[in-house]
């Protein structure tokens, strides 16, 4: 009797944090697991725990900013292992500062990798994808891609720009039949080590806006949403909060987040480290962890709510509160 295939999955910023946590989840089920970020030392000390974790791994020194390295690293998987089945869109960059202070420099490189990198990636699995009619990409978005929050407008442009480009793409592959399957996963905060790594022009160390949750959690939802895809997932209740409250009273929000929430709650009490390294331009050296410095505050569980559930709800409420608002004027 014949064996089922071993299925393949490619996860870009796969060398730490929710991509070296998703890459374990996948590692565990016996996949081959491809891992694209830049600093070799960080993806073979992942490709070492996707081995011992059962997996077969491999790794791809690439700047996902750069197409042609992405094609290549593409290119490489299917003919190691002859099809890429789920193709996972993670690596990111950020930089926390007012937008008078960030350089045009600064703001293109976080749109290259943060955006472009998706595009790239995307583009990359649809090479192989399209001549299967097969395959499954999914984009790690965030809360932040509909609600923008200050001192990141950068990151948070390129997660409202990854959100276009997969509706206008998902249109696309419908007008052709595919078969090949389109999702986003919008996360809340979790606690990796990205957030000491992200360029910081302020004056404290930076934190993700509790509640923050553990990379693992957030690690088998994306595995699970790239067995069942749907049209998007919202994961964790404040991102459906943020999402839905920026659609219903965006102009409050905004108030909200000029004051207290928006600047201190990205911040600890802690005055920012000088001279620390960040990974904007280049990997930052040293250990490649899944967890960043939250593991006291941050929850091991998370839900995940598809919106095409929530739908029905929104709309009898929308119907009462026109009934209630017409009601009362009239």
């Amino acid at each position: 009797m014949l064996q089922d295939k071993v299925r393949t999955v490619v996860i870009t910023g796969g060398s730490a944090g929710v991509g070296r946590a998703t890459a374990l989840v996948f590692a565990r089920r016996g996949w081959n697991v491809a891992l694209l970020a830049r600093d070799p030392r960080g993806l073979e000390s992942t490709a070492k725990e996707i081995e011992q974790a059962g997996g077969r791994a491999m790794i791809a020194p690439v700047d996902v900013a750069n197409a042609a390295a992405v094609f290549a690293a593409a290119a490489e998987v299917e003919e190691r292992w002859k099809s890429i089945d789920v193709w996972i869109n993670n690596a990111m960059a950020t930089v926390f500062a007012p937008v008078a202070e960030i350089s045009p420099e600064e703001f293109r490189r976080v749109t290259e990798v943060t955006y472009l990198g998706f595009v790239f990636g995307t583009m990359a699995a649809l090479r192989h994808m399209r001549s299967r009619n097969a395959g499954t990409i999914v984009q790690v978005g965030s809360a932040l891609s509909y609600r923008a929050i200050p001192l990141q407008a950068a990151y948070c442009g390129a997660k409202f720009a990854i959100r276009g480009f997969t509706d206008g793409l998902r249109s696309e592959l419908q007008h052709e039949n595919s078969a090949i399957r389109l999702i986003m996963v919008q996360l809340p905060a979790v606690n990796t080590p990205q957030v000491d790594w992200a360029r910081n022009k302020t004056l404290r160390r930076p934190q993700p806006i509790p509640p923050i949750y553990q990379p693992e959690a957030v690690a088998e939802t994306i595995f699970h949403a790239s067995q069942r895809p749907s049209r998007e997932l919202w994961v964790g209740l404040t991102s459906v909060q943020a999402i839905l409250g920026t659609m219903i009273i965006p102009g409050l929000l905004d108030r909200y987040l000029a004051g207290t929430a928006g600047y201190e709650g990205q911040f600890t009490s802690d005055p920012r480290r000088d001279g620390e390294a960040d990974n904007l331009f280049e990997p930052v050296p040293g250990r490649h962890s899944v967890h960043g410095r939250f593991d006291v505050s941050a929850r091991s569980w998370v839900v995940a709510f598809n919106p095409a559930l929530l739908r029905p709800a929104l709309i009898f409420s929308a119907a009462v509160f026109i009934f209630a608002f017409t009601t009362l004027i009239f």
